[in-house]
């Protein structure tokens, strides 16, 4: 799982970028400069206007770039943005007692019919989970709970680590293959117990959900963030691309790292956001659904380049779930620009993969 993009308050850590005025290249020479392969220039933007807006949702915020055509203001926009932010949350949000997910997470054996948003992301997820061998697992419910990172909340400072026969407990009604899923009827079975959780995927759909929103306005340039999760289309009035700085982790061999987001999504997952501290060990917010607890593999850092926003964001979990010798092997074989930092004896060590390296420029 990455983290919950549900919880209230802000619990998270802070985006890799605040958007905001353009991120400064400075001495390029001194960065590390990604740019996309791209056949043809992007179009031109509808107006020579950027509107900037911002909010709150899912327990943290939201910013937008927006480049919207004559005639289409920030009373449109504000207000598609943020019904779209709202269908997410009514939908995936645990946090929210009347939500699909929670209505489904508490109801008893059955199946149970799903809307068409929970019926896409479900089916994306689970194909993930297929392709991964489980990393990417949307069922995870029932252990984020019991390690404090749901809605519950965070695990008493008094309280000892989950035992073996709690972490089996949960385990037994988790775990991707046993989730069934009646297609003819788009419903889904509840065993008993099970727990949905898609906070390894919901930042990243809605993301593309409102990038979605703005394209269908007319605004077919714009940046959009939400906790960290990033998506750009088109350029800028002056034809510059939407410059990003990639989350950093402190002490990492990696240079500072900026990127040119068009028609592009990044997302960062890391052993150091949302954490609880026991006996002087860390424990991740990252559950591995084959053992039932937080990643402990080494990895400190991985990012994830990708159109889509949901699965840049659902890639990023499931490469740290990998660690830092299937990670890397596997996002090579299936064509990932990707970027670990692992802990090593040495230190920080970091790794690309070779469509992450065809995207550094070379003047950069």
């Amino acid at each position: 799982m990455s983290d919950n993009p549900f919880s209230r308050g802000s619990r998270g850590a802070p985006p890799a970028i605040t958007i905001g005025d353009p991120v400064p290249l400075g001495d390029r020479a001194d960065n590390r400069v990604l740019i996309p392969v791209m056949e043809g220039g992007p179009p031109r933007p509808p107006s020579d206007l950027i509107r900037a807006l911002d909010g709150q949702t899912m327990g943290t915020t939201w910013s937008a770039r927006v480049i919207a055509p004559p005639g289409v203001d920030e009373a449109a926009l504000r207000p598609a943005i943020e019904e779209e932010l709202a269908a997410v949350v009514a939908v995936f949000s645990p946090w929210e007692f009347n939500s699909e997910i929670s209505r489904f997470n508490a109801a008893p054996e059955g199946i149970w019919a799903v809307s068409d948003p929970m019926w896409a992301v479900l089916n994306a997820a689970m194909d993930l989970g297929d392709e991964t061998n489980g990393a990417v697992d949307p069922t995870l419910g029932a252990l984020v709970d019991l390690w404090g990172f749901g809605p519950p909340g965070p695990r008493s400072a008094l309280l000892p680590v989950p035992s073996d026969e709690e972490i089996e407990a949960a385990r037994k009604v988790s775990g991707w293959q046993k989730l069934r899923m009646h297609r003819d009827a788009q419903a889904v079975v509840q065993i008993g117990g099970m727990k949905l959780d898609f906070s390894g995927i919901a930042k990243g759909y809605a993301v593309d959900r409102v990038s979605e929103r703005l394209t269908a306005l007319g605004a077919t340039s714009h940046l959009i963030e939400i906790g960290g999760e990033l998506k750009g289309r088109g350029v800028k009035p002056d034809a510059q691309p939407w410059w990003v700085e990639i989350e950093r982790i402190e002490g990492s061999p990696a240079p500072r790292t900026v990127a040119a987001l068009v028609d592009l999504a990044v997302a960062t997952s890391g052993d150091y956001r949302r954490v609880f501290t026991h006996k002087g060990r860390l424990y991740p917010h990252t559950l591995n659904g084959a053992t039932g607890q937080p990643v402990d593999n080494g990895l400190a850092s991985v990012t994830v380049l990708h159109a889509s926003a949901m699965m840049a964001d659902a890639y990023a979990t499931a490469l740290t779930v990998m660690g830092p010798v299937d990670g890397p092997e596997y996002a090579e074989a299936v064509g990932l620009a990707a970027h670990f930092v692992a802990r090593t004896e040495a230190g920080l060590v970091e790794s690309l993969t070779p469509a992450f390296a065809a995207m550094m420029d070379e003047a950069g």
